[in-house]
Formats: C-alpha cells, sequence, structure tokens
C-alpha cells in the first residue's frame, strides 16, 4: 500500500487537474472522491478508476484507509468543509485557495486554526512555477535587496465550472480574493514581512456582461490595478486582466533594487497557445544588473510529462510533492493557514479600496488577519 492515500473533497477541472498530477507521485494514491456533479464525478473516475466514488464528504473520512484530503469544491465550501473534518476525523489538508470567501467568517478560522490538530497546506501553486521558485531564490543577490516588486497577469476569461459558481463575488470572493490571492501571496512571501496599506482600482468593463444565470448578472471583475506597501519598505505592484488572452506570457513579474533587475516570463497553458504559431513559448528568466549593464536571459523549461498534467506550469505536481513529505514525514507545510489567511484579507482589502475609492491602512488591515 502507497504511504500517502487521498481522500479528495470537489473533482471539477482543478480537482481532475490534482489528479493527474497526484499519479505522478511515486508513493501517492487516490483512494476515495466525493464529486456531487454526475458529469464530473464520471470524469473522475476515468482518470481514477480504482478509486470508491462517495456521496458525502463525511464517507470519505469514513474510509479507513485515506490518510490526507484535498479539497477543490467551490470556494465558498472551503470553510464548511474544513469545519466539518475538524468535527469527524481532522487529517492532514490540503485546500485549494482560497481559504475563505466572507469577512465575517474570519472568526471561523480562528476558531479552526486553534483546534485543529494536523497540518493544513493552503494551496498556492503560483510559488512553485519553476521561472517563479528561480526568481524567489535568486531575487534578494540579482537585486541586492528588492524594492519594487511588479506582477503583471494578461490572460483569458474566467472559465465555466459546475453551477456557474465563479461568475458570482458571493461565492467566490471576488476577482481580487479568487483570482489575485495567488499574488498577493507571492508578494508576501518576497518581502518576507506584512503589508501596511493597500490601495486599488477595479471592475468590470468587458467579460460576462452579456451573461446571466436564473435572472442574475455576474458582478466579477475583470482588470485591476492594485499597490501594495510593506512594513520593510518595499513596495508592489499588481496589473490584472482578464481580456488579453491574445498575449505571448501570461504572468511577467519583475523585481528591482538597487544592483540590478530580475524578472521571469511564465506563458499561459499549453492547450491556449495557437497551434499555427508553432510551440508554446518557454518561460524565461531575466537578470539585468545596473553593473556591468546588460540582460542575461535563461530559458526555464518545464518537464512536458508535468505540462500535461494540467494549466499551472508544473507546480501543482511539486506543491502535491511537498505535501506528500507533510503526510508521511510530518515535515511542516510551506503555505500554512496564516499564509492563507492573509493572502485572503489582503484580497478583501483590495476589493474594498477599489469599491470606496480609499487607501486601507495598518489599522484595518490588523483587524482582518490573524
Amino acid at each position: 500500500m502507497k504511504t500517502v492515500r487521498y481522500g479528495i473533497i470537489g473533482c471539477g477541472m482543478m480537482g481532475q487537474e490534482h489528479l493527474r498530477n497526484i499519479a505522478l507521485l511515486p508513493q501517492a494514491e487516490v483512494v476515495a472522491i466525493y464529486e456531487p456533479d454526475a458529469g464530473m464525478r464520471a470524469q473522475a473516475q476515468a482518470l481514477v478508476p480504482g478509486a470508491v466514488m462517495v456521496g458525502s464528504l463525511a464517507e470519505v473520512l469514513a474510509v479507513e484507509a485515506v490518510n490526507c484530503l484535498l479539497i477543490a469544491s467551490p470556494n465558498h465550501l472551503h470553510l464548511p468543509q474544513l469545519e466539518e473534518i475538524a468535527a469527524i476525523r481532522p487529517l492532514p489538508v490540503l485546500c485549494e485557495k482560497p481559504l475563505f470567501t466572507d469577512p465575517a467568517d474570519a472568526p471561523r478560522l480562528a476558531a479552526l486554526r486553534a483546534a485543529y490538530p494536523a497540518p493544513i497546506w493552503v494551496a498556492m501553486e503560483y510559488r512553485y512555477m519553476p521561472p517563479v521558485a528561480h526568481l524567489i531564490t535568486q531575487a534578494g543577490v540579482a537585486t541586492g535587496g528588492i524594492k519594487m516588486l511588479s506582477i503583471r497577469e494578461h490572460r483569458f476569461p474566467f472559465l465555466e465550472k459546475v453551477g456557474d459558481w465563479n461568475r458570482f463575488n458571493r461565492n467566490s470572493g471576488g476577482t481580487l480574493v479568487e483570482k489575485c490571492c495567488h499574488f498577493f501571496d507571492l508578494m508576501r512571501l518576497v518581502a518576507g514581512c506584512n503589508p501596511v496599506q493597500i490601495m486599488a482600482s477595479g471592475g468590470q468593463a468587458v467579460n460576462h456582461l452579456d451573461e446571466e444565470y436564473s435572472g442574475q448578472r455576474p458582478d466579477i471583475w475583470d482588470h485591476a490595478y492594485v499597490i501594495v506597501d510593506f512594513e520593510n519598505g518595499m513596495r508592489a505592484m499588481l496589473e490584472l486582466c482578464m481580456f488579453a488572452e491574445g498575449a505571448r506570457y501570461q504572468e511577467e513579474i519583475s523585481a528591482v533594487g538597487p544592483k540590478g533587475k530580475i524578472e521571469c516570463l511564465v506563458p499561459g497553458p499549453g492547450r491556449f497557445w495557437p497551434a499555427h504559431l508553432g510551440p508554446a513559448p518557454v518561460p524565461q528568466v531575466i537578470v539585468s544588473p545596473r553593473n556591468p549593464a546588460g540582460p542575461m536571459v535563461l530559458d526555464v523549461p518545464v518537464d512536458p510529462n508535468l505540462l500535461a498534467a494540467g494549466d499551472h506550469n508544473g507546480s501543482t505536481f511539486y506543491q502535491h510533492r511537498g505535501f506528500a513529505d507533510v503526510v508521511a514525514h510530518g515535515v511542516r507545510p510551506d503555505v500554512g493557514l496564516d499564509d492563507g489567511w492573509w493572502a485572503v484579507a489582503m484580497g478583501m482589502a483590495a476589493q474594498l479600496s477599489a469599491s470606496t475609492g480609499r487607501a486601507i491602512g495598518a489599522e484595518e488591515l490588523r483587524a482582518m488577519t490573524p
């Protein structure tokens, strides 16, 4: 029997990417799946024919062989499901982002953190994309100490999900939570400290304007700018556009300091790259010192097997490899509850700033965060 035996809660598009990546780990297997949608359940069963399909989260927990869990359900279900797990059988959990969606739920998260006896890893895949990971490890040396961090994501619109849950802020937490908590996590990781002020401007300009679901129009935003000031003086900026899928690179991240600049260029999912343009772009890291001036370009290719397993440049595999060490060897999660909480709170603060036209300062941030 393999060492790491997953129970899966939610097996839609992202859940199935997790299944394909777990299958690449020699010490891991999926033994039980709960997915209420019949179509997605059938697709999941085809990927893992040996897994037992069950009808509830409680039934997953009742499968004795299961020794860890993955939550990949719609965003607004994450916290209630963590609470149900805590009440029945608190196993190690890898929980998809965002950790929660409603600012009013912070006390519930605090209670969960205080009482949950097993590790909870919050899924922040962008940390593990090879070009991004390379930038993170080299940024301090290349820049001489980061003063400015810029993240630009120009990408495709939100994909269709089961029940169209991701078309509404009440389910997703809002675009700056649902989509951008990844980037706020990266900012805080690179800074090595917490934010003290967040300012944002955003809205819905192009996408989903003509859509209607049960008489309701989607309210998710499709573009934004966010500026974040950190305790150590570092400043960070996010530029998000979700109607720019024709771009060569989906993410462009740059860090600049007194000695120079380092940046990484990350292509979007290969399945979206136009075939008539030839092979999809290869990720790159570019180091541009001030003295001697001149950029140095490094290709950072991703294993084709990992690219075939999902849309996140191999990061889902590396994340599961780390989580397997948590389950099998008791190591500390890379991304804990406090990290996931901060990422969501920064997104909520950005949504609030953009909605009210004012900066969210340190005092308000402290009220939102761990």
